[in-house]
């Protein structure tokens, strides 16, 4: 007991020490104009779409890209509603106007933005025939 009172005055010495200022956190970083790769962008989908192929798409879009697009491609999902984002709606064919399979595919692939790439996470067909599904949400 008296070797615990003995150390009541260091603590209290060392819990009266100033602690030091907080670190101001670094500036955010600007980020860099986003940009695809011409050689990519000029590029159609290879793929033929199967029903095969699209249902496997599909499904994928249902797993890693709904929740933020929208199970119709309306960009009204759950998180993009939560996230307070302001998505494209794809049901609209203005909203790919201008925008070839080749952007859509980097896009996808490498992420944009606050969207997580699929990385290596996806074959380039499931990927391509991504494209091809969210190409199809304007024509229904």
């Amino acid at each position: 007991m008296l070797k615990c009172l003995a150390l009541f005055p260091l603590l209290l010495f060392l819990w009266a020490l100033p602690s030091p200022p907080p670190q101001a956190a670094p500036p955010p970083a600007t980020p860099a104009a986003f940009k695809v790769p011409p050689e990519i962008a000029q590029k159609t989908n290879p793929v033929k779409p199967t029903p095969e192929g699209l249902e496997h798409a599909r499904k994928m879009y249902g797993y890693d890209c709904a929740m933020c697009h929208g199970a119709n491609g309306d960009g009204k999902g759950d998180l993009a509603a939560d996230m307070k984002l302001n998505l494209r709606n794809y049901r609209d064919p203005a909203a790919l106007k201008g925008m070839t399979d080749g952007e859509l595919f980097y896009i996808i692939q490498k992420g944009k933005d606050q969207m997580p790439p699929e990385g290596d996470r996806a074959k380039e067909e499931d990927i391509w025939n991504l494209v091809s599904v969210i190409r199809s949400f304007s024509q229904q």
